[in-house]
């Protein structure tokens, strides 16, 4: 018998019903959780996010001190050849701070691999909600406060993904302190470890909508297996219909040739009877 590592999230409706488990898919939530990676993006989001722009003047970039303050030799004291020398108040800064970037690479598939570690751990510790596509006719902050309350976060730092730019979604969640609204597509794994629970939409994960399934979780591979096979039959619809219209496009082209041929052998047979 094959172990079964499906992870299943809480699924929830628009309104903030519970509507029992949501199989989450398994090319992402796989269980892998590699913390070095996380440090590592983590680390680089933060240095980028410095702007690096401290800057402090040396002796040569502070206004005066063209003179000398007394001369070389006769006064008795130390000689001096300018009053914006480091040692002097008012003078310039020696190994001051410049601007720098702090930028930091890291590379794709690393990336991709702290992303997926990071929901994966927010997923092992059942921190994971599916909920139906968020839909707000206007801005309205109340309904998101009421959402959250219902799906038992609202007092908890949450991150909101939606499957797309959500527009009214956004300008409710934004006043918010704890919440915190992007698409899907934008998430970094820097996000993904500040929220204490994650709310996907149902239809970024690959899913038409949440539907309801029974206590005993009996549906649960059914329901994630509709929207795949909706999605199948859509791709072979579209490739039907591009071999149709491909098709077509060869059968006019023929006829065309075809009418051309017959045109140029008629010229020349008229031609023939002129000469004749």
């Amino acid at each position: 018998m094959a172990e079964n590592n499906t992870i299943n999230a809480a699924a929830y409706n628009s309104k903030g019903a519970k509507q029992g488990d949501f199989a989450l898919p398994g090319d992402l939530f796989d269980g892998t959780i590699n913390m070095p990676v996380m440090h590592q993006a983590v680390k680089a989001y933060l240095a980028n996010q410095r702007q690096g722009n401290a800057a402090t003047k040396t002796r040569g970039f502070v206004i005066g001190g063209n003179q000398k303050p007394w001369k070389q030799k006769g006064t008795g004291r130390a000689r001096q050849g300018s009053t914006r020398a480091p040692h002097w108040v008012g003078g310039g800064t020696v190994f001051g701070p410049t601007p720098r970037s702090y930028a930091q690479y890291v590379p794709r598939k690393v990336r991709a691999l702290a992303r997926k570690s990071a929901f994966n751990a927010r997923a092992r510790e059942n921190a994971v909600i599916v909920i139906d596509p968020l839909e707000f006719s206007a801005p309205k902050t109340g309904e998101m406060l009421a959402l959250l309350k219902s799906l038992g976060v609202a007092d908890r730092k949450v991150l909101i993904l939606t499957d797309g730019v959500n527009q009214n979604a956004y300008m409710s969640c934004r006043n918010l302190p704890r919440a915190h609204m992007m698409p899907y597509s934008d998430v970094s794994t820097y996000h993904l470890l500040w929220s204490d629970f994650v709310v996907i939409e149902a239809t970024a994960l690959g899913a038409a909508r949440v539907e309801e399934t029974d206590e005993e979780g009996a549906d649960e591979g059914e329901t994630a297996a509709k929207p795949r096979k909706a999605a199948a039959k859509k791709k072979t619809a579209r490739k039907s219909a591009a071999k149709k219209t491909g098709r077509k496009t060869v059968a006019k082209k023929t006829v065309a040739k075809k009418s051309t041929a017959k045109k140029a052998a008629a010229k020349k047979t008229a031609a023939k009877k002129k000469g004749k």
